[in-house]
């Protein structure tokens, strides 16, 4: 008997053994894999603690060059990001752009007049869609005293102004003496009006741009906006894109020079 208790009690103990291991492993297992998320957690946080940092920086660098007396809008969710908003502003004021158009109006409109008033030259016609914006555009632009630097447009979404009928702006109050444009911003329409929205801009706007007319797209990190692009270089093989650093990325497309390339 005390042989049989003996095995029975070491049969226990290794089955005990064995339990012990197998709920020790898996806690260390556990903990590796905490330290995993936490780290995980450590470089996400650090992340947007960095991009949160670039705006911040590009926005000082912005209202540096502004100057402005009243603040611009919010500029997160649908606005331009101040990094593009830069981007807008330090070409405008290095080249000095006698018509601008862009599409879409608000927080760069008033960048992009802005610039032109410190310049000294230059307009900003702004396609928008939507009367509310459109008019809420205008008013900010009259208390910064801006109004004689930019023309906000009401352009309706309408499929007849795109070759295959999707919806785009339309140009009818676009005045005839507009153009040809020296810069063309393209932050509209917003991506869910039609898969991929802006794609029609150079089709429908092609002509009234002027030779060295340079073009600047927001959102470029979308599949959409890439595709665009992509269908655009192939269409016009005389432009060359520049991917620019910004939060929701940024494609500038210029022409190339004849014999450059």
């Amino acid at each position: 008997m005390t042989g049989e208790f003996e095995l029975a009690a070491i049969g226990i103990l290794s089955a005990l053994g064995v339990a012990i291991g197998a709920v020790t492993l898996h806690k260390v297992r556990r903990i590796h894999q905490m330290q995993f998320e936490i780290a995980l957690d450590t470089r996400q946080s650090r992340r947007e603690v960095e991009a949160m940092y670039r705006q911040l920086e590009a926005l000082a660098a912005l209202n540096h060059l502004l100057k402005l007396d009243l603040p611009l809008p919010a500029l997160r969710g649908w606005a331009g990001s101040p990094d593009f908003l830069l981007i807008l502003a330090e070409h405008v004021l290095s080249e000095t752009p006698a018509q601008m158009l862009e599409c879409s109006s608000g927080a760069s409109t008033l960048t992009l007049a802005r610039c032109a008033q410190l310049a000294g030259r230059g307009h900003v016609y702004s396609l928008e869609h939507d009367p509310f914006y459109a008019q809420r555009t205008r008013v900010a632009l009259e208390r910064r005293q801006l109004g004689q630097w930019a023309t906000v447009i009401d352009a309706p979404l309408r499929p007849l102004a795109h070759p295959d009928g999707e919806p785009w702006y339309s140009l009818e109050n676009l005045p005839s003496h507009a153009g040809p444009f020296d810069m063309l911003i393209i932050d509209g329409p917003p991506a869910a009006t039609a898969p991929l929205a802006r794609q029609p801009a150079l089709p429908v706007l092609w002509t009234r741009l002027g030779s060295n007319c340079v073009i600047f797209l927001d959102d470029a990190d979308r599949n959409d906006e890439k595709a665009a692009v992509a269908t655009w270089m192939q269409e016009h093989p005389e432009l060359r894109a520049t991917v620019l650093p910004a939060e929701k990325g940024c494609v500038r497309l210029s022409a190339v020079a004849p014999g450059s390339v």
